[in-house]
């Protein structure tokens, strides 16, 4: 299910782990987003196989055309001879057993669609986003690994300096170098926004380690409580500058998913730069200077142990 997570047109995504299929209908063509786990890997081996019942649908179409000709031939008078479309309609049945994929019927009067996954090299020649992370960062998120992975410690929530903070001071900053009103201006906005409404769906799906998983789901059970440390907050609300650089390293994989043109992610390039390098600047002020070391009875829970 294809999810807009930017506000506006500058950046349109997905959600992560999703793969586009290109939906061919006579003239009409659209594209389509489900789950990897719908989607057979790019291999030697699967290829055949797709090239197999791409036969046999081929086949199937050219009988069934030779078999409506001979009863129309026959009925002509009557002209109602009709294509049988049993046998395609099995055929796409056993494509649907074969592939592993289960395909919606099409309302009312069903007609032949075919389904063309991207290949690798088109979605390699896709427009990239090559982000400049400042070494500085680099140094944290590496350290960042080690504390959580390695040390077993986590990073305090709620944070001080949470990411809606965070990114709240960088937009009044960089506003006053921007004409009110005018595109670069509305742009910022709608990138701040956009990074914002991102951080909150990725968060528990891309941006913790294994180990941080008990202290989100903790978290998370709070937002929805009347009291509380955590409640009425959002991830943005609760994580701090160590997630916000999490997901901005992971974001040229994840815009690569996406149908941007080479304009727009140059120009979302150049506004993701402006942050990151901000962030850089401002480090001590918004990263932690200490992790924390849970008890003994977290580290059971996470370990599976308990």
């Amino acid at each position: 299910m294809r999810q807009r997570y930017w506000t506006s047109g500058l950046l349109r995504t997905i959600c992560p782990g999703s793969i586009r299929f290109t939906t061919k209908d006579g003239k009409k063509r659209w594209d389509d987003w489900v789950p990897q786990d719908r989607v057979r890997k790019f291999t030697d081996e699967n290829k055949e196989l797709a090239a197999q019942l791409h036969n046999q649908m081929k086949s199937v179409k050219a009988t069934n055309q030779k078999s409506t000709s001979s009863r129309q031939g026959k009925k002509s008078s009557s002209g109602r001879g009709a294509t049988n479309i049993g046998d395609i309609s099995s055929a796409r049945g056993s494509e649907e057993r074969h592939a592993g994929t289960a395909m919606q019927s099409a309302r009312g009067p069903r007609r032949q669609r075919d389904y063309d996954v991207e290949t690798e090299d088109a979605f390699l020649n896709r427009p990239s986003i090559k982000l400049s992370i400042p070494d500085h960062i680099k140094a944290i998120l590496v350290d960042d690994w080690e504390n959580v992975t390695k040390n077993q410690q986590l990073v305090p929530i709620p944070a001080s300096k949470p990411v809606t903070r965070i990114l709240n001071d960088y937009l009044e900053q960089e506003k006053a170098s921007r004409v009110p009103g005018s595109s670069q201006a509305d742009i910022l906005v709608e990138v701040i926004s956009g990074v914002k409404e991102y951080f909150d769906k990725c968060l528990g799906r891309i941006l913790l380690y294994r180990f941080e998983r008990i202290q989100y789901v903790e978290a998370r059970e709070g937002w929805i409580s009347t009291t509380g440390d955590f409640a009425g907050k959002t991830p943005c609300d609760t994580y701090g500058a160590e997630h916000l650089c999490r997901l901005l390293v992971s974001l040229p994989e994840l815009i690569a998913q996406t149908n941007m043109d080479q304009q727009s992610v140059n120009r979302l390039r150049e506004e993701l730069t402006k942050l990151t390098n901000w962030i850089a600047k401002n480090a001590t002020t918004y990263f932690v200077s200490e992790y924390e070391t849970p008890g003994q009875e977290y580290c059971e829970k996470a370990r599976g142990t308990k």
